[in-house]
């Protein structure tokens, strides 16, 4: 079997990966042709640990090809996978037109049975939806077969997700395409699901958005916990110590970001609102990550007075460590909340990168630290970089002009900072 993957982004590119590492014949297709062009040269347009060193392994020896030519593509590949964005559009539904685009393209181009599977994050129902635009796009009307298959990445651990995956899902009305995806995937040792398309994008939009509930359930605790003096990590911990609950996305923070969570849980809750459904609580997970980053401003504000003219040094753009991803990421809001009260913010991440199209007056982009801190009256850390962690603080205290931290990630730990002369700040974690 010969694999294509349409779209090159975060998914595609880690998809092309797996298939190619467990011998496949891949070829990966984008109407971008700078990131085609990188690819083929093994090197990845976005970051991702241990991810390009197996692309550009692939692409030397041949099992992985990249390519903008969607007519050669289509025609000579048995297993086509969808893997083009998703994104919300402003009312919280998702935005198809790159799926819509990619079936198309495969109705108009193809010469024989195809295999398509959906592996991009869509909406329920969208497995048929994806069917009809393929039969209308046809010249001849060759059989086809419409797989879900949805991806389960962690952005910064996408290889050791992609390679050793907790489940695999498959949805499909075909005996067929059953047949065919499992023996794609006969080398994997875990869990299988095979159900009916609606129910595997659901079991997607399903599993991220309890994740996301987790992460607001706990910025709630830890407010709690402020006002009673108890740490929240205590607290967590003692939570995940039952498997029941599991100690992951227990820890209080600035809220969740990316890719995925913001716009799953928003489109889940448009899904339902279509089929006469209220998901309450995920209204109310949307609601407290919306006004989550507010909670640590505020404590900043009754520090300092105001950010009038003052110099705030921002510790991380990524919405997580490891990754260059800023979509959706609370050091963003953070940054533009202090935009709007006249501060001069001075901004360091390792890895990620503001927008080219996005230029802040009163924001300096910052090569180091060191360079961040300087003369600045406040830190506010909004990603947990290891790096961070591992500085000395003692020694980088005198080159502020006041020792404010105010820690969006509890990296901290708030007696030794305290010990070492900061006004020093969590969410829920200063005791």
């Amino acid at each position: 079997m010969k694999i294509l993957i349409i779209g090159t982004g975060y998914v595609g590119v880690t998809t092309a990966m797996v298939f190619a590492e467990s011998g496949w014949q891949v070829t990966g297709l984008d109407v971008d042709a700078f990131k085609i062009e990188r690819l083929r040269q093994g090197r990845l347009h976005f970051h991702e640990p241990g991810l390009e060193d197996l692309i550009s392994k692939h692409v030397r020896s041949g099992r992985l090809l990249f390519t903008t030519d969607k007519e050669k593509a289509i025609a000579e590949h048995d297993i086509i996978f969808i893997c083009v964005g998703t994104p919300s559009q402003l009312d919280g539904n998702a935005d198809l037109r790159y799926i819509q685009q990619a079936a198309e393209d495969i109705g108009y181009w193809m010469n024989d049975y195809k295999l398509v599977v959906t592996k991009s994050t869509v909406p329920v129902g969208s497995q048929e939806q994806i069917k009809t635009w393929i039969e209308a796009s046809q010249r001849v009307a060759y059989s086809f077969d419409v797989a879900s298959n949805p991806e389960f990445l962690r952005e910064g651990k996408a290889v050791e997700d992609a390679l050793r995956p907790d489940r695999i899902v498959i949805g499909t009305d075909s005996a067929n395409a059953t047949e065919q995806l499992q023996k794609l995937y006969g080398a994997f040792q875990c869990p299988w699901i095979v159900t009916k398309p609606r129910t595997a994008e659901l079991i997607k939009y399903a599993s991220n958005a309890f994740l996301a509930t987790k992460i607001s359930y706990m910025n709630e605790l830890a407010r709690l916990c402020d006002e009673l003096e108890i740490n929240v990590k205590e607290v967590a911990d003692g939570m995940g110590l039952d498997p029941r609950i599991g100690p992951s996305f227990l820890q209080a923070g600035l809220g969740y970001g990316g890719s995925c969570f913001p716009k799953d849980v928003s489109e889940l809750v448009m899904t339902a609102r279509k089929h006469e459904v209220n998901l309450r609580i995920l209204d109310q997970v949307m609601e407290v990550n919306c006004l989550q980053f507010n909670y640590l401003l505020d404590k900043a504000r009754k520090r300092l007075g105001d950010f009038t003219d003052k110099y705030i040094a921002v510790l991380g753009l990524a919405f997580k460590p490891n990754t260059d991803d800023i979509r959706e990421a609370p050091a963003l809001r953070v940054i533009q909340e202090l935009i709007l009260e006249k501060a001069k913010v001075r901004l360091f991440d390792p890895i990620a990168k503001l927008p080219v199209d996005v230029c802040y007056e009163t924001v300096t982009v910052c090569g180091s630290v060191e360079e961040a801190l300087q003369n600045a009256e406040a830190v506010i850390l909004c990603t947990e970089w290891t790096e961070f962690g591992q500085l000395n603080w003692e020694h980088l205290r005198a080159l502020l002009t006041q020792a404010n931290f105010f820690d969006g990630r509890n990296m901290m730990d708030a007696r030794q900072m305290r010990g070492i002369g900061y006004y020093y700040q969590g969410i829920g974690n200063d005791y």
